[in-house]
């Protein structure tokens, strides 16, 4: 078991510390996903890969997560689900 799903399980359990100690280990990876997904989208959006990872990580963790994850993989499945509904709705409200 790999220390991000050690975590994982950790939040789950509900340990007030475990998601700052997530940050740190899944930051670059999640930041490289934000910037693959930003680049397939049209110009003129404003959103930056930083803001993207940060918002995505907020609805995975949060202050009180409501959802849990069997392992990393999962954890990264739902964060590039998570971004792709971010970018959508954003898209969305731009379009209104």
């Amino acid at each position: 078991m790999d220390d991000v799903t050690q975590i994982l399980e950790q939040i789950e359990r509900g340990d007030p510390t475990a998601p700052d100690q997530l940050m740190p280990l899944v930051y670059s990876e999640l930041r490289r996903l934000a910037a693959a997904k930003i680049a397939r989208e049209s110009a003129g959006h404003t959103l930056q890969a930083t803001a993207l990872v940060h918002e995505a990580y907020v609805r995975l963790v949060g202050s009180v997560p409501d959802r849990s994850f069997s392992d990393r993989r999962h954890f990264f499945a739902a964060a590039a689900t998570a971004m792709k509904r971010i970018l959508v709705d954003r898209a969305r409200a731009q379009y209104r």
